[in-house]
Formats: structure tokens, sequence, C-alpha cells
């Protein structure tokens, strides 16, 4: 089950909740009681075995902000 990070305006305290993803957009309480909340933008990590593209051929390596496509 997907969790989802809240911090509490009033007290200032950050805490998870753990909910169904259909679930992702209620509010929550903070542990103390209080209602004033938001939800932060956390980060997601994923590893895996393979080293790159499908086939085990290395991602191509990019330049720039966007990986390189643009020129930029």
């Amino acid at each position: 089950m997907p969790r989802y990070e809240f911090r509490c305006r009033a007290c200032g305290d950050t805490f998870e909740v753990n909910r169904p993803m259909a679930r992702a957009a209620e509010p929550a309480s903070c542990p103390q009681g209080h209602a004033d909340t938001v939800k932060l933008l956390s980060t997601v990590a994923v590893t895996g075995r393979g080293g790159g593209a499908a086939g085990g051929a290395p991602t191509p390596a990019g330049g720039g902000c966007c990986g390189g496509g643009c020129g930029c």
C-alpha cells in the first residue's frame, strides 16, 4: 500500500499515512489532532537488477538539463 507524507501547518510535524492510491487526495489529520495539513511531494527510487535498456544494452547518456535531446 502506498505511503503518503504530510506536514501539519499548526505544529510543523511531518507524518506518513498508508492508504490506497484511490484515497491519495484525501486530507489527513496529524497525530496531534490538527486538521490543517498539507501533502508533501515525495520522491521515489526504483532499483532493480537491470543495467539499462531492454536486452541488457546500456542506456545512452545525454547531456544538458533534459538529457541532451534538444542540445541545451
